[in-house]
């Protein structure tokens, strides 16, 4: 089997920014295995937040054996976006051989549409209200945050879609006297979920905090060694494929997630309908689906995902698995 890995850009609609920064096009690197004519590939998206750059990703990548196979993964790349680019394109790699898609070959049930979120980037409330008022018929709205000034953002985005459903994600951005000033608002404005408001390395005071609506873990949760940590701080965890290092790793981890009482989101980065595509399998039954990175993009891939009422639909064998 043979490995190769390229780096692709795909330019944004429009400037999306967090609270870590702004950004104008999205950087990945996509992975193709080929073997006995076939081929399948993956996504990733390096994350500086992570320790990740495009450059340590390659690197990891192209130390592996050629021999590498999708069980040996986690021996080989700790969990995280090489792993991840990895993963997905032997899975897409398996499919192609075996004539069956993936889902099949992994004992799921075959996937359906799933409602996600459109995320309206940090700006100023004039602005986001104005977006959301754009985007009022969407059913799920994620707005970002993080800045001690959000109580204005709140309102103004309420205020634009006061009929959609909100949910919050402040990247870290708050400190816990911010959320605690906040939390009240999120009820009163109905939101229905706020994720990582406080840094993940500081999260031992949501055990001290009320928690009026529920909290996700997302920097916080990475893959199922994860889930020791969040007991008492989170009700949510967002399962991303680049920090889990994958599709195989990212079932287990709902899975486990599940088990042990905690509700599923699924979730992405920045990338293109590749990235999101073996997401969507994970997303089957998730209390929030937010896969809405090729919404944000002003190109993609071919074979695009579709996003329709119905939400986004599962990948075309043409796109991946």
């Amino acid at each position: 089997m043979k490995l190769r890995v390229t780096r692709d850009r795909f330019r944004l609609r429009e400037v999306f920014t967090i609270s870590r920064g702004s950004r104008t096009e999205a950087q990945v690197l996509t992975v193709r295995a080929t073997q006995g004519g076939a081929s399948g590939w993956g996504e990733c998206v390096p994350y500086a937040r992570y320790g990740e750059t495009p450059q340590s990703v390659e690197a990891q990548i192209a130390a592996l054996p050629g021999h590498v196979r999708r069980a040996d993964l986690p021996a080989v790349l700790p969990a995280g976006a090489a792993r991840n680019a990895v993963d997905c394109a032997l899975w897409d790699l398996e499919a192609k051989l075996a004539g069956r898609r993936v889902w099949e070959l992994a004992g799921l049930p075959a996937p359906a549409p799933q409602v996600t979120t459109y995320t309206l980037s940090l700006d100023a409330p004039e602005r986001m209200e104005a977006a959301a008022a754009r985007h009022a018929f969407r059913p799920l709205l994620k707005i970002k945050l993080g800045t001690p000034d959000d109580m204005a953002r709140l309102e103004a985005v309420r205020r634009g879609a006061p009929d959609a459903r909100i949910i919050v994600d402040a990247n870290e951005g708050w400190s816990a006297e911010v959320y605690s000033e906040l939390a009240p608002h999120l009820a009163r404005l109905g939101v229905a979920l706020v994720e990582q408001p406080l840094p993940a390395d500081a999260d031992d005071l949501l055990l001290e905090i009320e928690r009026p609506v529920p909290v996700c873990a997302d920097e916080a949760c990475h893959d199922r060694a994860s889930l020791a940590g969040l007991r008492g701080k989170y009700d949510m965890v967002n399962i991303k494929l680049d920090k889990t290092g994958g599709l195989t790793e990212a079932l287990a981890l709902r899975d486990a997630a599940r088990a042990e009482g905690y509700g599923v989101m699924v979730g992405c980065m920045v990338g293109s309908s590749l990235a999101m595509a073996p997401a969507v399998l994970v997303a089957q039954g998730a209390a929030v689906t937010d896969l809405d990175g090729p919404l944000l993009l002003a190109e993609d891939r071919p074979v695009p995902l579709i996003f329709d009422a119905a939400g986004v639909h599962p990948p075309r064998p043409e796109l991946w698995g």
